[in-house]
């Protein structure tokens, strides 16, 4: 949803790639790929990996943006390196380049019935979840732009407080 907020605001679409739906932009002459994998979620290092030497792109450059029900509905976190945090999209991009990349975690809650997280996390938000949620997909877009722009220690600094719910 992120991904789409920022192409929509950018006024991109998405190509059907390898390993993904893919979109191009510039933001202030800094050129940006989004990626959307279509691999498997677990294997989306694949992905990340094919792009990141196909484009030459730095790990250092790269923003991986993932679910996290560890996190309330609507908080995020921006991280510079760290751990998987069980997340298995992360874990295998971890197990293909290492730990040495920025990832926003977006918080969805936990609110699924015991069995229930595969179809809390695929499944459709209500429209009060959206109420909830929407702002933090807006700040997630601006959180991009900043991290194209000041890198991640800076826009850490000034989005990770407003982040907290």
């Amino acid at each position: 949803m992120v991904l789409d907020a920022f192409a929509k605001a950018s006024n991109i679409v998405f190509e059907d790639k390898r390993y993904g739906f893919v979109a191009e932009t510039t933001v202030k002459g800094r050129k940006v790929i989004l990626l959307k994998p279509t691999t498997f979620m677990n294997l989306s290092g694949n992905a990340v990996r094919y792009w990141l030497n196909s484009e030459k792109i730095d790990e250092s450059r790269l923003l991986v943006i993932s679910d996290d029900v560890a996190l309330p509905l609507g908080a995020f976190r921006l991280k510079g390196s760290g751990s998987n945090g069980g997340h298995n999209g992360l874990g295998h991009i971890q197990q293909l380049i290492g730990q040495d990349y920025a990832r926003l975690r977006m918080g969805i809650g936990n609110d699924y019935p015991k069995g229930g997280q595969v179809d809390w996390v695929l499944g459709k938000y209500s429209e009060e979840d959206m109420r909830t949620l929407q702002p933090s997909i807006d700040m997630a877009v601006d959180i991009i732009k900043s991290f194209v722009l000041s890198g991640v220690n800076i826009t850490m600094n000034q989005y990770n407080k407003l982040g907290k719910k």
